[in-house]
């Protein structure tokens, strides 16, 4: 590689060493003598050791078919563990502690040019649907369905179009069988999302406005079978939209409470947010208020860097590196310092990589982006690496990319090693699980028919990301079961349960 990827030392090799302990000089001074050379010897084979561990090193090319090893780290039970990059401790995970949480975003413009369907969401690697996404009237509050004909309408095999009554058909009614068939699974309408966020400004700030987001998302909630809401709003710019952020929260969380009890129904309707991983973002929500009214923090930990900025970079590194001082490590840092559980944190990952076109690789200056899938400069997980790409990783910064000579391409994106490190650190640090976006980009499940092919759209070989995670981070939580029973609905077949 050029002289940007001359290796450094990795941190990891320096914890996994264990030091040599100290012990008593011996009067003998035969005893003595074999004592130095025991000395020498290990201290030689430190050296040796620390001379073949490399913090970047090139994998092998994607066409190649090599399998690659992914390096571990070993936590034993009950051991309190310190993260190297952000100084905290916590109790690693023991076998009594409950499994931890996998939730995908499920995009309902998904069903058309990337031909994912309800019937390709891998429900035994999930714990939680989030279904993405539901609009904002910034004049009224009112909270809306952004594709009908996607969300009620469309009819999949096995659909009637002879059903008599008023009946939910579409994405709504498809996961609701798959509710029914996998108990453990739960589905939250996420509200907002980038390009609808600036339409919550108005609404966070006016009790009124407030109240009518509140009465629509929760009569959403029951007219489409859901388990809970998902607040998306990226970002409050000053501290009245920040409060009013917690007031709208604390409103949704006593609705949905107080709808729990008119249906006497014996279920805590779930209320989580996607929340920031950048400082210029979280460093304006008032953490400690919002904690109490949430179930989970859904992290967006990812784009760190995009076409945005000067320079390629890593999106989500998960620990700091000489190019990039953001890292989800010293996001999360931040969110425990500020009072939140670690249990309620969960980790955020893209199913897509970030392009840059003329570099030399992380740090280095770029010029333009590549192709991408479907939009330009961002790539599919599942199209990566591309071919003709050699796959390169950060041991250090736990980072990987791919990288094209003849193009000068870098292609920032999480490998099967970053999802297993990443998962270990979750199940390291105690944390709640982890989190997709989203989930159309990963590989595996059905094949993919009709799609479109070519350049950033063809499947390479590879592993599920959100398979590798779930078992990196030692299983999910499976006991905690859905809500079924939606008799206010004004589905006709949603209110008999699907019989």
């Amino acid at each position: 590689m050029p002289p940007s990827y001359e290796p450094l030392p990795s941190n990891d090799s320096e914890q996994d060493i264990t030091q040599p302990q100290a012990r008593t000089p011996q009067k003998s001074g035969k005893r003595l003598n074999l004592l130095f050379i025991i000395l020498g010897f290990l201290v030689s084979a430190f050296v040796f050791y620390k001379a073949g561990q490399w913090s970047v090193s090139p994998l092998p090319s994607a066409t190649s078919g090599e399998s690659l090893s992914v390096p571990t780290e070993d936590v034993k039970e009950n051991e309190s563990v310190s993260d190297e990059n952000n100084g905290t401790t916590t109790s690693s995970i023991d076998q009594t502690m409950p499994g931890k949480y996998s939730v995908g975003y499920f995009v309902n413009w998904g069903i058309y040019g990337r031909k994912y369907p309800p019937s390709s969401i891998p429900v035994q690697d999930l714990t939680h649907i989030l279904y993405a996404f539901a609009n904002i009237n910034p004049s009224s509050g009112e909270v809306s369905l952004s594709d009908l004909w996607a969300d009620q309408d469309i009819h999949y095999p096995g659909d009637s179009w002879n059903d008599a009554g008023t009946n939910l058909y579409g994405n709504f009614k498809a996961i609701y069988l798959l509710k029914k068939a996998n108990r453990h699974l739960k589905l939250l309408l996420s509200i907002g999302g980038w390009t609808y966020s600036p339409s919550f400004h108005p609404v966070v700030v006016s009790p009124s406005l407030r109240a009518k987001f509140v009465e629509s998302a929760v009569k959403l909630l029951e007219d489409y079978g859901l388990d809970g809401l998902d607040v998306d709003y990226e970002y409050p710019q000053n501290d009245a939209q920040a409060q009013g952020y917690v007031d709208l929260l604390r409103e949704l969380r006593e609705a949905l409470d107080r709808h729990a009890t008119n249906k006497r129904a014996d279920y805590r309707f779930l209320l989580t947010i996607a929340a920031p991983c950048g400082p210029d973002n979280y460093n304006k929500l008032r953490i400690r208020e919002m904690d109490q009214y949430l179930d989970l923090w859904n992290m967006m930990a990812y784009d760190f860097a995009g076409s945005w900025d000067p320079v390629a970079n890593h999106q989500a590194n998960l620990h700091p590196s000489p190019t990039t001082a953001l890292s989800v490590s010293q996001c999360i840092s931040y969110y425990l310092s500020s009072g939140v559980a670690p249990s309620k944190l969960i980790i955020g990952m893209p199913l897509y990589g970030r392009s840059f076109l003329q570099t030399e690789g992380p740090g280095t200056p770029f010029n333009g982006i590549g192709q991408g899938s479907w939009e330009a400069g961002v790539y599919d997980y599942r199209a990566l690496p591309l071919p003709g790409s050699h796959l390169m990783q950060d041991d250090k910064a736990k980072a990987s990319w791919s990288y094209d000579y003849q193009k000068k391409e870098m292609i920032s994106y999480d490998s099967e090693n970053v999802g297993q490190w990443k998962g270990e650190w979750i199940k390291k640090m105690g944390l709640g699980g982890s989190m997709f976006w989203e989930l159309s980009g990963d590989k595996g499940g059905p094949e993919r028919q009709d799609m479109e092919g070519g350049h950033g759209k063809d499947v390479q070989p590879g592993q599920s990301l959100v398979k590798v995670v779930k078992e990196a981070m030692g299983g999910l939580e499976m006991g905690q079961q859905n809500w079924l029973k939606y008799e206010q609905s004004r589905f006709d077949n949603l209110r008999n349960g699907m019989e």
